[in-house]
C-alpha cells in the first residue's frame, strides 16, 4: 500500500509539471498569434550613377558613412568643359561687340534733317516776304521727305542686323548654359539624406554616363513589408497607425508606431520566408507601414504588425 501511495503521489507532480509546460507553450503562442502580420524591414535605396564622363578626382565616400541630401562627395575631370565653354563664352564677346551703335549711326541724317527743317523755316518766311520763290521751298521739303526715308531705311537695317546678332547670342547663351548643366554633372552629389550601403567606384578611376558609383538608402525612414490576408483587408486604411513590434534577441523586443502607407491592389501567393496570421491562407497582399527607425532597425530584419 505504501508504494502505491508513492507511486500515485509521483504520477500527480508529473502531471503538474506536464500541465505547467503547457500552460507556458500556450502562452508563449498566444503572444505570438497576437500579431496581424508578419513582415521584413527594407528602404528607399537609391544607386547613384556618373552623369559625365572623365577621371575621378576625387570621391570621398565609404561604406556605412551617413550623408546628407545633397552632400558634396567628389568631381570628375570637366578641364575640357571648362575650356569649352570659355571659348563659347569669348565667341559671344566677339559677336556682340560687332553689333552697331544705332544711335550713332543714325546721328549724322539726323543733323542733315535739322538743318533742313531751318531752312524749311526760313525759306517760308522768305517766300512770305515775297524774298524767294515757291519752287526754293518745294526743294528743300523733297530734300527733307528723302532724308526721312534715308534715315528710316537705315533704322530698319540696323535694327534688323542687331535682331540677327541678338538671336545669335541667344543661341550661343544656350550652348552655354548647356555646358554649365554638363560641369554641374561632373559633380558627385548624393540625392538623399541615408546611409551608404555600397561603393562600386574609386578615386582614379574612370566614369562614363550610367556607371555606377554608390548605393546609398534611407534608413531614418524604414518600411516594413508585410502580407495580410483578405478578411483583414476591411480593417486597414491608408493612414492608420499600427503598432510594430521588432525582436532583437533572446529577451529583448521594441515596439514602435507606424503609419500604413500603400496597400497592394493585386493578390499574389504567400512568399516562403513569411508567415501569416491564417496558416491556410495561400492568396495575400503586400502593405508598407512607415516606420521611424531609432538607429537600431537594420534592413532585411523581421517586424510583427498589430493593427
Amino acid at each position: 500500500m505504501k508504494t502505491n501511495s508513492i507511486t500515485s503521489s509521483s504520477k500527480r507532480k508529473a502531471l503538474f509539471g506536464l500541465t505547467i509546460i503547457s500552460i507556458l507553450f500556450t502562452s508563449c503562442g498566444k503572444s505570438k498569434g497576437d500579431a496581424d502580420a508578419f513582415g521584413t524591414f527594407e528602404a528607399t535605396e537609391v544607386i547613384v550613377s556618373a552623369e559625365a564622363s572623365g577621371k575621378i578626382l576625387s570621391f570621398n565616400v565609404e561604406e556605412g558613412q551617413v550623408l546628407t541630401a545633397n552632400q558634396l562627395l567628389g568631381a570628375i575631370d570637366s578641364t575640357q568643359l571648362y575650356l569649352r565653354k570659355q571659348q563659347i563664352v569669348s565667341s559671344k564677346k566677339a559677336l556682340l561687340s560687332r553689333r552697331p551703335d544705332i544711335k550713332k549711326q543714325i546721328a549724322a541724317i539726323e543733323q542733315q534733317i535739322a538743318t533742313a527743317k531751318t531752312e524749311h523755316t526760313r525759306f517760308q518766311n522768305l517766300v512770305k516776304a515775297n524774298a524767294a520763290n515757291q519752287k526754293q521751298l518745294d526743294d528743300i521739303n523733297a530734300q527733307i521727305a528723302l532724308l526721312e526715308k534715308q534715315l528710316d531705311a537705315q533704322k530698319t537695317t540696323l535694327v534688323t542686323g542687331n535682331q540677327g546678332i541678338n538671336n545669335d547670342s541667344e543661341g550661343i547663351s544656350l550652348q552655354v548654359s548647356q555646358l554649365d548643366d554638363q560641369l554641374k554633372k561632373c559633380n558627385i552629389i548624393s540625392p538623399i539624406a541615408g546611409t551608404v550601403l555600397v561603393k562600386y567606384a574609386e578615386m582614379g578611376e574612370v566614369a562614363a554616363p550610367g556607371k555606377a558609383l554608390f548605393k546609398i538608402a534611407d534608413t531614418d525612414n524604414m518600411i516594413l513589408r508585410a502580407y495580410v490576408t483578405a478578411d483583414q483587408l476591411t480593417k486597414l486604411k491608408i493612414g492608420n497607425k499600427v503598432k510594430v513590434t521588432t525582436d532583437f534577441g533572446k529577451d529583448d523586443t521594441k515596439e514602435y508606431t507606424g503609419t500604413l502607407a500603400w496597400i497592394s491592389s493585386k493578390s499574389e501567393f504567400t512568399p516562403k520566408t513569411i508567415q501569416t496570421r491564417d496558416e491556410r491562407a495561400n492568396l495575400v497582399y503586400a502593405v508598407k507601414i512607415n516606420v521611424k527607425n531609432n538607429g537600431l532597425l537594420k534592413i532585411g530584419m523581421y517586424g510583427e504588425v498589430s493593427f
